[in-house]
């Protein structure tokens, strides 16, 4: 299975929207948002096998100091193949010496960022007004 990681790649919606909708993110319920969002971050990075987006994830960030990652997502069907951690590779040797690189992680997904470098943020607690139902 040949895997082609890219930063920056050119997204289309239908596609988009499968990844999102497989892995059962409310975002998937507004599109047009979803789609500048991820085509306005600082950094996209995507996953292809023979062309067909089988990741996607995105960084915000000052570009300077702090980065945040608000989505990283492997469709179902190609999970636990190593996808991700590239994903997340590709999108921290872009931000390599930046002072704080944050995420929020959910469930199941707190096992596979703490492989990735990352830790519980000492004694801070997330907080959020979210519009959601997934979480």
């Amino acid at each position: 299975m040949d895997i082609l990681i890219n930063l920056d790649d050119k997204i289309e919606m239908e596609e988009v929207l499968e990844i999102y909708r497989a892995n059962g993110w409310f975002s998937a319920e507004k599109p047009d948002q979803l789609l500048s969002a991820l085509r306005n971050s600082h950094s996209l990075v995507t996953a292809r096998i023979t062309g067909k987006l089988v990741g996607i994830g995105n960084a915000i960030s000052d570009g300077y100091l702090v980065v945040y990652y608000p989505h990283m997502l492997v469709h179902p069907s190609y999970q636990h193949k190593g996808i991700g951690k590239k994903m997340i590779n590709a999108l921290q040797s872009r931000y390599l010496g930046f002072h704080q690189q944050m995420l929020t992680a959910d469930g199941d997904s707190v096992e596979f960022y703490e492989t990735a470098g990352f830790s519980k943020a000492g004694r801070t607690q997330s907080m959020w007004i979210y519009s959601g139902s997934e979480h």
